[in-house]
């Protein structure tokens, strides 16, 4: 008997599922106003990247990897003295240079690479200087550090959601309406360095006349965030 008392129950609840999602899906659709906001924040550039190189000709291949070598060695040895910069092999390039005729290899030239990170521009300028007497500067560049550009990033979707809030409320009093969020998304452009950049007037310097950089100037960064989202409008 308990058994054959529970078949109804069991067949009614499906059937008032049904009727409620029938119901809510007559149920009419709220007003609604779409929202979007910027905000942004400027990045105190407070990391440091440089790339300098050495490059050299001869006939003599095995001369002249001897040649950049040492030079490379030279210039690892110097930068040990600056513990806050770090430095690393960044490219070796070797490439035969033609006879006029195009028919026979009359020499060879190779080109060594060596990149350079630092949060302290002055150890970073002083080291460059020391490394101008052997080499020539490739690239200088200055940009938010990782952890430095999400503390900026995180501040300015904070700033973004208040004035998502913000125009919401504003929206929803001119209308005499009361509101609430429908969805929201934030959009940030993300982390990214900017790389090395070689200035015209180092370019055309020759090692020779290299002489120790000036004081580096960091600089800002903007960091954009934009919220986008829908509200709606209440009674």
């Amino acid at each position: 008997m308990k058994i054959r008392s529970l078949r109804p129950l069991a067949l009614a609840l499906p059937l008032a599922l049904c009727f409620a999602a029938a119901h809510a899906a007559d149920a009419p659709s709220l007003p609604t106003a779409d929202i979007a906001v910027e905000s942004s924040r400027s990045a105190p550039n407070d990391q440091f990247r440089a790339q300098v190189y050495t490059e050299a000709t001869d006939s003599n291949p095995a001369e002249l990897a001897r040649k950049i070598n040492n030079t490379v060695a030279q210039a690892l040895q110097t930068a040990r003295a600056y513990p806050a910069v770090k430095i690393r092999t960044a490219g070796n390039n070797t490439y035969p240079i033609y006879a006029k005729t195009g028919r026979s290899i009359e020499s060879w030239r190779m080109r060594s690479t060596l990149a350079l990170e630092s949060k302290d521009a002055g150890q970073l300028s002083e080291l460059i200087g020391k490394l101008q007497q052997t080499m020539a500067i490739g690239g200088l560049s200055a940009a938010p550090s990782p952890e430095t550009w999400k503390k900026i990033e995180d501040e300015a979707i904070t700033d973004a959601l208040a004035a998502f809030e913000a125009r919401a409320k504003l929206v929803a009093a001119s209308l005499h309406k009361k509101w609430r969020i429908k969805h929201v998304s934030v959009n940030t452009s993300g982390y990214q360095p900017r790389p090395p950049v070689m200035p015209m007037a180092r370019a055309a310097m020759a090692v020779a006349d290299a002489a120790p950089p000036a004081p580096i100037e960091a600089g800002d960064s903007p960091v954009s965030v934009s919220v986008n989202g829908q509200i709606e409008l209440l009674e």
